[in-house]
């Protein structure tokens, strides 16, 4: 398995640990940073230096990019919402699977 599935995995297994103790905060930093990943795979599979090694910056870019499918510019939007000062997020959205969304539209192995 390559080293960049491996870190989606291990991304994923994490995210779901911070969810299951309500570790909302790193559940969404865990989602964020699983989709980076793939979109860091998917830039470098079409010879396009990725811009950042941010997971932010990444989720930014690849909404301005020209080809990105609106449901994958919706899920990059979602991921990199703000929370309120109550710490939550300002929609009801499940970040896991807006992150696995990217994740197989941009690098469809990655699970395997």
């Amino acid at each position: 398995m390559t080293t960049w599935k491996k870190q989606l995995k291990t991304e994923f297994k994490m995210a779901k640990d911070a969810l299951d103790l309500k570790n909302y905060g790193k559940m969404r930093v865990c989602a964020r940073r699983a989709a980076g990943i793939s979109i860091r795979e998917y830039l470098t599979e079409k010879g396009i230096a990725p811009p950042s090694v941010s997971a932010y910056d990444l989720l930014k870019f690849l909404d301005e990019m020209d080809d990105t499918p609106a449901d994958i510019r919706q899920a990059s939007i979602y991921l990199r919402l703000r929370v309120t000062e109550e710490f939550r997020l300002p929609v009801d959205v499940d970040l896991v699977a807006e992150s696995k969304k990217i994740c197989s539209a941009l690098t469809p192995d990655w699970d395997k």
